[in-house]
């Protein structure tokens, strides 16, 4: 008789791989790119600059840092035909929906679609970087009845995103705030949509069709779209006189509360320090203090009753909906963020690759005969 096979579920505590992206450390709750703590990328360094970094061995120098900034704003404009198809869906399609489309649509414009070498993949990087803001900035403006704003190469990254969305570019403590959570969401391991984009890079397929995939695992609300369900939650909760009750109601009845806890970290997740002193300023700035306190209230609650911390999509949610974008729109930013992380890993991947295909252990009918 055969022993049983030791299964891990959601293979939790498997190490699958080799990685020098980042690391993860639940011990001292810290975490890494190539070697930089987060929280001294987001007060020194700008979003493209980790996004070099992820993608390389190392920091831009200055030379290397107006070329990648060059480029990438070289490349944002959308095709027509990309236009016209992001015009031509449904306005209710989830955005996340739309921005999956666009990334297809953009594998189908590349001649180059085949040809993953580094060198190229930088080069498919670097468009993706730039026209996934554009995409979903398109896909916003369609969805509200009003007409695409094209890219303004004076601006950055973060501020060019603001103003495709909504025609302006807010104050810089706004901006900082923003690039700041985009730094927090860059690059976390071998998370599900990351693990997602190498799964299918091991087949050797193309970029498009891993970030597409990617996409659709941060999707889910257990992973990427759990900062929208966390802002749907504090406008269920109100304010803060409510908070307490609301909380205490959730756990006695076992109701499944975004925002807090974490695969791997185990006394708080390492980037909510520096996310959570970005949204409080973001608050104190636009006057949404009282948005903050009833987060606070509900962390309390957490904390003291279950002895769980909140993860990043606590504050980053109520952050995004303090800058002024909608509830739908906060996991696309996460992908304008990921791709950073994503095509790093899609490179490792290609550099030293081994088709993924785990076992399975069948539990189900014995053979039989058809009659």
């Amino acid at each position: 008789m055969n022993e049983k096979p030791i299964i891990f579920k959601g293979l939790a505590g498997v190490t699958v791989d080799y990685t020098s992206i980042s690391k993860v450390m639940p011990e001292t709750n810290s975490l890494t790119y190539r070697g930089y703590a987060v929280e001294e990328l987001c007060e020194k360094k700008s979003f493209e600059d980790v996004a070099f970094l992820l993608v390389n061995n190392d920091l831009p120098n200055a030379k290397e840092r107006a070329a990648f900034i060059d480029k990438e704003k070289s490349q944002r404009t959308l095709s027509k035909e990309l236009l016209s198809i992001l015009q031509n869906l449904p306005k209710s399609s989830h955005p996340m929906d739309t921005l999956r489309t666009g990334v297809s649509i953009l594998g189908c414009e590349d001649t180059r679609i085949w040809d993953s070498s580094r060198e190229t993949n930088m080069d498919k990087y670097i468009s993706l970087l730039a026209k996934i803001p554009a995409i979903i900035a398109a896909s916003y403006r369609h969805q509200i009845g009003q007409g695409f704003i094209p890219a303004d190469n004076k601006l950055s990254f973060s501020e060019n995103f603001f103003y495709m969305c909504f025609g302006k570019v807010p104050a810089p403590e706004v901006i900082k705030a923003f690039d700041v959570s985009l730094i927090l969401y860059a690059e976390h391991s071998f998370n599900a949509s990351t693990f997602t984009a190498r799964v299918i890079t091991s087949t050797t397929s193309d970029i498009y069709s891993a970030v597409t995939g990617a996409i659709g695992a941060l999707k889910g609300p257990l992973h990427g779209g759990a900062n929208e369900q966390v802002m749907h939650m504090l406008k269920e909760v109100v304010s803060k006189e409510n908070a307490e009750a609301w909380m205490l109601d959730a756990l006695i009845n076992k109701k499944k509360i975004m925002g807090f806890g974490h695969r791997v970290y185990r006394n708080g997740d390492s980037r909510v320090p520096t996310m959570k002193k970005y949204a409080l300023k973001t608050a104190e700035f636009t006057n949404n203090q009282a948005l903050m306190e009833t987060s606070a209230k509900l962390e309390e609650v957490m904390v003291r009753e279950k002895g769980i911390y909140p993860n990043l999509d606590f504050p980053a949610g109520p952050a995004y909906y303090m800058m002024g974008f909608e509830i739908e729109m906060f996991t696309p930013i996460f992908v304008m963020s990921r791709i950073a992380g994503w095509a790093a890993h899609i490179m490792e991947q290609n550099a030293s690759n081994k088709l993924i295909r785990p076992l399975s252990a069948y539990d189900g009918v014995g053979q039989r005969e058809v009659e």
